[in-house]
């Protein structure tokens, strides 16, 4: 059903100025203020980006320098990325694949690995996922993530804990030209406390955590813009945290880390 969901979406993204393929094609990066501060040093470095929808940021990595692979669970994304690539002239790999299925890469280890921005959401099951990460994260690999912060979850209404059933909603897309391509899709909550125990599970090392009372992306119902690319909330007279990001260091393999 996802899938299905994400394959709906992928033309009028591609199309939309929310997420700016022409700028990007001139030459502008998808990378925000967040990760490009957290996570430096990537040329030379192979680089998996996990759950890379239709490539943005993936090929601005690999603008950076990175050796890239792009994984996605939508067709229709994977080929968007593999037309993208082509156009701007970049080199990077992309799979078609959802995280579970995806195992380990043939191009593991991998020096990073990196997730971004609503994308735990649509996994059910973390260990799982965490597996997956350290799988393919070279032993010293750099693993990070900058993802939503879960307290926007239960203030728009859902939970801020997991569920063992996912939450239904059939609606259109975030962008500003979507809301007509109307999906039914299932998502999960997952609280900041699951996703650090499940990659120390797996023998990675949290090195850093940091939270944000903005987002760079205007995704959200009542964000107000108060600084250039800086989109905040607010509850009650205070600024919700909207974002978080995380970076960790395999230093394990995770059956050494579990029995430790």
């Amino acid at each position: 059903m996802n899938r299905v969901g994400w394959d709906q979406r992928v033309q009028v993204h591609v199309e939309s100025q929310f997420y700016d393929v022409d700028g990007f094609v001139a030459g502008a990066t998808s990378l925000r203020e967040i990760e490009l501060a957290k996570l430096q040093g990537v040329a030379g470095k192979k680089l998996l980006h996990l759950q890379c929808h239709f490539g943005l940021d993936t090929l601005s990595w690999a603008r950076k320098g990175a050796i890239c692979t792009g994984v996605d669970i939508s067709p229709v994304a994977i080929q968007k990325a593999a037309e993208l690539a082509e156009r701007v002239e970049l080199s990077a790999s992309f799979v078609c694949s959802d995280v579970y299925g995806f195992g380990t890469s043939p191009n593991a280890p991998f020096d990073i690995v990196y997730a971004s921005y609503g994308a735990i959401c649509w996994l059910p099951d973390l260990q799982r996922w965490a597996e997956v990460v350290a799988a393919n994260l070279a032993v010293g690999g750099t693993f990070y993530l900058v993802e939503f912060h879960p307290i926007y979850d239960l203030l728009a209404g859902y939970s801020y804990f997991t569920r063992s059933v996912p939450d239904i909603d059939e609606e259109g897309t975030y962008v500003e030209n979507g809301d007509h391509v109307v999906a039914k899709l299932a998502t999960w909550a997952h609280p900041m406390s699951s996703v650090i125990n499940a990659l120390i599970g797996v023998g990675i090392q949290v090195e850093h955590v940091s939270e944000y009372p903005f987002s760079p992306y205007n995704c959200f119902e009542g964000l107000v813009e108060r600084e250039p690319g800086r989109y905040y909330l607010d509850h009650k007279g205070n600024d919700v945290p909207l974002v978080y990001s995380l970076r960790g260091r395999k230093v394990a393999d995770g059956s050494s880390a579990s029995g430790a």
